[in-house]
């Protein structure tokens, strides 16, 4: 599944990161003065909690303090933003040193916050090059304004997962390429059974799951803030673009009504009942991990995976896909910054540290070097992933003041769209613009 928990996801989340960087009290050190050669125990805090992952991290940790036999790593998992700010807050022994975090949009309050360090300071003292290590849009999502007060570790694809079986029955020979393509699949493959359906071509609606106005926009390279940093989705067609194609997807395959009286029985996202796992839905926008999961749930057909499509007059960019990731940082508050950089340096530059993680969690790695590695475990399925973040042309959502606030505002304007409830999209896209800045603006 996604180690990546974007503010998108739940409206609770949100709130948690208001009340993060209202409470943190970290600020950015000066230069950091313990001896990394020194014997030292620094702790470091995760968000990983199933079994296979907690033994992956430690697997991790064993090679690093071979390598550094005097520093020793006192490990913690299950560990939410909430809990590491209270314990940013107060302090002392027991507080992180080195903190991993899902919530890819809490950077900008990381950062803005100083509740974790620059690391670019640290990145010039080790002489790495981060633009030559690391995909660009995971440096937009693991830094704010300069300050790269995170790195990524681990990194999650989006695309298309798809029911080959499904394509075949309808004489469909292989993934569309472009909207106007996948339109036309999506119907074809839609069966359907009185008021309701047998099988949808794809569940169109903003809350499928993985689909979301982030993710679907990022087909058409958005830009989602103007050079002096002010909301741009007014402004840039290619936010209008996509929200005007969903709402024209949802109304061919039968209105958002039907739809979402279809979606209500639809299982749990992570489960085996998911609808693609039980052939309810033909294909599906999702991560590297869906297809892994729907072995494991047992699906009898064969499952295919391949970029998103892109626009019609696009057709140059088809490979590209939105990306987003885990991140890790050194807390401001550490008296232990110099060893705290050794463990986040290994964890996320050393390549054989980088893929033997992403071997063990099945997740897409996070440096160039790992992505090209001999050494991953690929099948075709997750190459598609690989693909898609090693494609230049890939983009994420950059990280803001207010977390991911302006995502909310943007998903919320989708939602009222698509039911019908927006009768002058360009006038709502100019308030939404003007709503993001102001929370960026009190955010600050």
């Amino acid at each position: 599944m996604p180690r990546t928990r974007r503010l998108t996801a739940a409206v609770a989340t949100a709130a948690a990161l208001a009340a993060l960087t209202a409470a943190c009290t970290g600020q950015p050190s000066a230069t950091a003065q313990d001896d990394p050669t020194k014997d030292v125990t620094i702790n470091f805090w995760h968000g990983w909690s199933a079994p296979a992952e907690v033994k992956a991290i430690g697997e991790n940790i064993a090679r690093f303090e071979k390598a550094h036999p005097n520093i020793h790593v006192k490990v913690t998992g299950n560990m939410t933003d909430d809990k590491i700010n209270q314990s940013l807050r107060a302090g002392g022994d027991k507080a992180p040193d080195v903190v991993s975090s899902f919530t890819t949009d809490s950077v900008g309050k990381f950062c803005a916050s100083g509740a974790f360090v620059d690391l670019n300071p640290f990145l010039a003292k080790s002489k790495v090059d981060k633009t030559a290590v690391f995909p660009r849009p995971l440096l937009e999502y693991t830094q704010y304004r300069g300050n790269q007060c995170t790195l990524p570790l681990l990194s999650d694809a989006y695309g298309l997962v798809y029911n080959k079986d499904a394509f075949k029955a309808a004489g469909i020979s292989g993934p569309p390429k472009t909207w106007s393509e996948f339109t036309a699949v999506a119907k074809r493959l839609t069966k359907q059974k009185g008021d309701s359906y047998e099988q949808l071509g794809v569940m169109p609606t903003w809350h499928g799951y993985e689909t979301t106005p982030m993710r679907l926009a990022a087909q058409w390279s958005p830009r989602y803030f103007d050079a002096q940093g002010k909301a741009n989705i007014s402004r840039d067609p290619g936010f209008a673009a996509a929200l005007t194609y969903q709402k024209d997807l949802v109304g061919q395959l039968g209105g958002y009504q039907r739809l979402e009286k279809f979606r209500a029985g639809f299982g749990d996202e992570w489960s085996a009942e998911h609808p693609f796992h039980k052939g309810l839905v033909a294909m599906q926008i999702d991560g590297e991990w869906r297809p892994s999961m729907a072995r494991e749930a047992g699906v009898k057909f064969a499952i295919g995976t391949a970029p998103l499509p892109v626009p019609d007059d696009r057709i140059g960019d088809y490979g590209k896909g939105y990306l987003s990731g885990t991140v890790i940082g050194v807390a401001s508050t550490s008296a232990k910054q110099n060893a705290a950089w050794e463990l986040v340096k290994y964890m996320t530059t050393d390549t054989d540290a980088v893929v033997a993680f992403a071997n063990a969690i099945h997740n897409v790695p996070s440096t160039l070097a790992a992505l090209r590695s001999p050494q991953l475990k690929v099948d075709e399925n997750f190459k598609t992933f690989l693909d898609i973040a090693s494609n230049a042309k890939s983009t994420t959502t950059p990280a803001q003041a207010d977390g991911g606030t302006y995502q909310l505002t943007l998903q919320d304007f989708a939602y009222r769209m698509e039911k019908g409830a927006v009768s002058d999209v360009p006038a709502g896209l100019k308030q939404l613009d003007a709503q993001i800045d102001t929370d960026i603006a009190k955010a600050e």
